[in-house]
């Protein structure tokens, strides 16, 4: 098993790592003291559970007043009296609320927000995830103070510098990070500003999954034949010549996304290297039930049975237990919604049991193992190093129809595939606070090409000038430069190691000395197929804008020299800049630099982020 090395900080420490999933959440955590080996423990009791000893998963369901507060959550809203009630007193019941949050960048031609059921009185979606995310810390807070001695002691102790490990999916950039920051703070988790923000720790859910496997099975002696070395780290065994080396992908297969991450692997000492851009697919399980409700709706649009209320019922049960057990499409399935007195022969319905060809079943399955197929085929063709292991995890792995389906793939291509037995429910929540703890991935690949938008000076040579040429305008300086150009910083698919910066000379011409002393710059990430992309106005749906950087450059302004115009008529003032971008970080950061008297100045390292 992996070697988690002794807690250096300098006084104990609570880690909370909280997996809001769109069907199932989970909490984990870890107290740390210094000299000792940390171990991460799951919250396994909520408030509702049926059974003694509870659960490390509840429902991500949540129940709200005519009035929009919140009246139930969790488990709490499958109590029958919390039913009742919300019956007589008309609550909203909110469930797959995280789509709304959703990257609206991601392919999703099968399903738009009016699929989803309405957020309570216009209530914003990061306000519930805020809502959600103070019962889970209240749930946390209960158990820690339960099952710990002197609990209630020690959380007080603790309490006000919990470090906060919050996972998203792959697909999700600056716009949905940011709502994540702004719940943590509504849900008081810290205190709003940059002191507080600093002991939030945002993780993908694919590398969440990733320091699980490592932790739990990559490590183990079942898999310790199988040495993957990183991709520019070549070791020489005792023969002299370089090992094979290889690469592992993750698929964290959950309710909403189906998240796919690669990496190649050093053993001794464990290390990770992002050898492919991450990837998402808005395919996760819901989707499954999604189309069986639809499929179910048209199939029995002329039944008794197909009122709203019966094919809601069925496609609960459809969720619950026929997805979950289909293992062959050569048998029937059924869906058991009724008594034995309901029947309707023309409809297959018979004793309460709706019965379904394995054939139709599969087809529900198929969009999202495609889905998952493609997206490992761009990963694995992508990779600087050849895939041998797949691991599959997250609450949709469950599905054998899935894992078979995924695994008769990996066959064909000669690839070890694995459904890890332990807890893949717990995978995201137990990672990311080993994320915290073991900081296993020390490089990343960029995911898109980011830059900004710029202008281009004009080029008569260049045939994609001169189809241009009528867009040509005149510069202050009496250039000619061509609007809509794209300047990148950082190209797709580029290999970044933590804190390596990205950085590229720009400037900018204006008439009117004031307008030096505040710049801000939009960072726009392309997601088409051109390499290098130099015009945002070809593909232009490829183009969205992540967020905008600003810098306070008043002190430069006393020492800008007035420019005269070619034209003799009037003065105009040039300001140089860098725009550098880290990536390195589970978080995009850029920052505006520019020179003092000689000197480096840059904005602070933050990010204002726009709405998708």
């Amino acid at each position: 098993m992996y070697s988690r090395q002794p807690y250096e900080g300098p006084s104990r420490k609570l880690i909370l790592a909280f997996d809001v999933g769109t069907t199932f959440s989970g909490i984990s955590y870890c107290i740390v003291d210094p000299g000792e080996t940390p171990i991460i423990q799951g919250v396994s009791k909520f408030p509702g559970q049926e059974h003694i000893g509870g659960d490390n998963k509840i429902p991500s369901i949540l129940y709200y007043d005519k009035e929009g507060r919140l009246q139930a959550a969790g488990a709490e809203t499958q109590q029958p009296h919390i039913i009742e009630k919300a019956g007589k007193e008309e609550w909203v019941r909110l469930e797959w609320w995280k789509l709304h949050l959703r990257s609206k960048h991601l392919e999703a031609s099968h399903f738009s927000d009016a699929d989803l059921p309405p957020l309570p009185n216009g209530k914003p979606a990061v306000e519930v995830l805020g809502d959600f995310m103070r019962y889970l810390f209240n749930c946390a807070k209960a158990y820690i103070k339960e099952v710990h001695a002197s609990g209630s002691i020690m959380w007080a102790s603790l309490e006000d510098r919990i470090e906060f490990i919050l996972t998203h999916p792959n697909g999700w950039e600056g716009p949905q990070q940011q709502q994540i920051h702004k719940a943590a703070e509504l849900a008081g988790l810290v205190p709003v500003g940059e002191e507080g923000q600093s002991r939030v720790h945002l993780l993908t859910e694919g590398e969440a999954s990733l320091h699980f496997c490592v932790t739990n099975i990559l490590t183990s002696e079942a898999f310790s034949a199988m040495p993957i070395a990183c991709a520019n780290e070549l070791e020489e065994d005792d023969g002299g010549s370089p090992p094979e080396r290889q690469g592992v992908i993750i698929i964290d297969a959950g309710g909403g996304t189906i998240d796919l991450s690669a990496y190649s692997m050093k053993l001794s000492p464990t290390s990770f290297r992002e050898i492919a851009p991450a990837e998402c697919r808005l395919q996760g399980s819901v989707f499954v039930t999604y189309r069986a409700h639809a499929f179910l709706r048209a199939l029995l649009a002329n039944s008794k049975y197909g009122d709203d209320d019966n094919l809601k019922s069925m496609a609960d049960i459809f969720d619950k237990t026929t997805k979950l057990q289909y293992r062959n499409a050569n048998e029937p399935q059924y869906i058991k919604f009724g008594t034995i007195h309901d029947k309707e022969l023309q409809y297959n319905i018979r004793s309460g049991q709706l019965r379904l060809t394995g054939q139709d079943v599969a087809k529900l399955f198929e969009p999202s193992i495609e889905e998952t197929i493609a997206a490992f085929e761009v990963q694995r063709k992508a990779a600087s190093v050849p895939i041998t292991c797949v691991f599959l995890v997250g609450g949709f792995a469950a599905s054998d129809w899935l894992h078979s389906s995924l695994s008769k793939h990996m066959s064909s291509l000669g690839i070890t595939f694995c459904r890890p037995s332990q807890h893949v429910n717990k995978a995201v929540a137990d990672g990311a606070v080993s994320y915290y703890l073991d900081r296993l991935v020390s490089g990343r690949v960029a995911r898109s090409t980011y830059g900004i938008p710029c202008c281009h000076t004009y080029t008569s040579y260049d045939v994609e000038h001169v189809s241009r040429r009528s867009t040509a305008f005149t510069t202050l300086s009496g250039d000619l430069w061509l609007p809509n150009g794209f300047g990148s910083i950082l190209i797709r698919g580029t290999e970044v190691s933590e804190q390596q910066e990205f950085r590229s000379p720009f400037y900018r011409e204006e008439q009117d000395l004031s307008e030096c002393k505040r710049i801000g710059e939009d960072i726009v990430a392309y997601r088409g197929t051109l390499e290098r992309p130099q015009w945002m106005d070809k593909e232009k749906d490829s183009y969205t804008k992540l967020c905008t950087i600003y810098a306070d450059t008043s002190k430069l302004t006393s020492s800008l020299q007035p420019r005269r115009r070619p034209n003799g008529v009037g003065v105009y003032y040039t300001l140089n800049f860098d725009v550098v971008m880290l990536f390195g970080l589970t978080e995009l950061k850029a920052q505006i630099s520019w020179k003092e008297d000689g000197v480096e100045v840059r904005s602070p390292a933050t990010v204002v982020y726009d709405d998708d």
